[in-house]
């Protein structure tokens, strides 16, 4: 499956979402995107996001 290229504004969104303490989970749903693609983007940025507790992956 061919990955969608992010966005500024998507960029930006997600360092909202990292600094409001959103879940990976959340921050997913709220941009429509897997939360291994949220993890990775995250990870370029340098950005912290918790996934929630009692789910793995």
């Amino acid at each position: 499956m061919a990955r969608k290229p992010w966005s500024f504004k998507e960029d930006r969104r997600l360092m909202e979402l990292a600094k409001s303490s959103a879940s990976l989970e959340e921050a997913a749903k709220v941009l429509g995107r897997s939360p291994d693609a949220i993890k990775r983007m995250a990870l370029r940025l340098g950005l912290s996001l918790k996934s929630k507790p009692g789910k793995k992956g």
